[in-house]
């Protein structure tokens, strides 16, 4: 009786755990594009891509820059360059991209969203190529952002 109580307790913590975000604070060091960020991590140096939301192109090896591309980059900059944030994984997203780079929802210090206001402020698509959990909500902002002729959407 007391190993299936146990045997029970153990499944229904493994079932709530799988399910709690892993989020930790890191520092920005540097804003490559409107979509990707240099963090320090407790001392590593890490690049991370923001989920969900993709900015026209300013380093794209093998494209030019791309309409309001500067624009993004630079909203971003002003965003969170030099600030410390919270990185929060997301539970549908992989933990790494293709390239190495770190896949997370970056929380400003005043608790918004980065990724979110990239979208809604019209400096980004939302990127829906890959599933993540706030897809529908970025989608909303985005058509929020296109309704109101904001950034990209003038």
């Amino acid at each position: 009786m007391r190993s299936a109580s146990l045997a029970l307790a153990v499944a229904i913590l493994l079932a709530t755990t799988s399910f709690v975000r892993s989020a930790e604070s890191a520092r920005c060091t540097r804003v490559v594009d409107g979509d990707t960020i240099v963090v320090s991590i407790a001392g590593r140096i890490e690049k991370v891509r923001l989920i969900g939301v993709d900015t026209p192109e300013t380093v794209h090896p093998q494209k030019p820059v791309e309409y309001f591309g500067r624009e993004a980059s630079a909203f971003t900059k002003r965003m969170v360059e030099g600030q410390t944030v919270r990185l929060e994984e997301d539970g549908q997203s992989a933990n790494r991209d293709r390239y190495g780079r770190l896949l997370r929802y970056v929380f400003l210090p005043d608790g918004r969203l980065l990724n979110a206001e990239i979208i809604a402020q019209g400096y980004g698509f939302t990127y829906v190529k890959y599933p993540f959990d706030r897809m529908e909500e970025f989608r909303r902002l985005e058509r929020g952002a296109r309704e109101k002729g904001r950034g990209l959407w003038r």
